[in-house]
């Protein structure tokens, strides 16, 4: 993330990355130590701060229906073409990603830098 804040571009995230984080950093089982509730809203406010967030609207909805249509997926696989779908609505085709296998699936829509 810091090699990618020296950069000149803006970064943009989606509002469903914020709820992710907040879902992930205070569930118990994800790590040793949650992360309390007020520390996980802090960091969001911070995140909201530091980066353009992306509204999840109609449009993005349009491009969920579609890419469902192209790709087979389902279940929690939803989530990840939801973020694919609101790159697409607003002209974003690289995404930043520590987990480039559920996203390959999208290879024809997005470029993905792994990290």
């Amino acid at each position: 993330m810091e090699r990618a804040t020296e950069k000149p571009e803006w970064l943009r995230i989606s509002r469903q990355i914020l709820r992710e984080y907040m879902a992930v950093v205070t569930r118990p089982q994800a790590w040793p130590v949650a992360i309390s509730r007020g520390d996980a809203l802090e960091d969001v406010n911070r995140f909201a701060a530091s980066f353009e967030v992306l509204e999840d609207g109609p449009a993005v909805t349009d491009w969920l229906v579609a890419l469902c249509r192209q790709i087979d997926v389902g279940g929690k696989q939803i989530h990840d073409a939801n973020i694919v779908a609101t790159m697409l609505a607003y002209g974003e085709r690289r995404l930043l990603t520590f987990n480039a296998a559920d996203f390959r699936r999208y290879a024809d829509h997005i470029e993905l830098v792994a990290r």
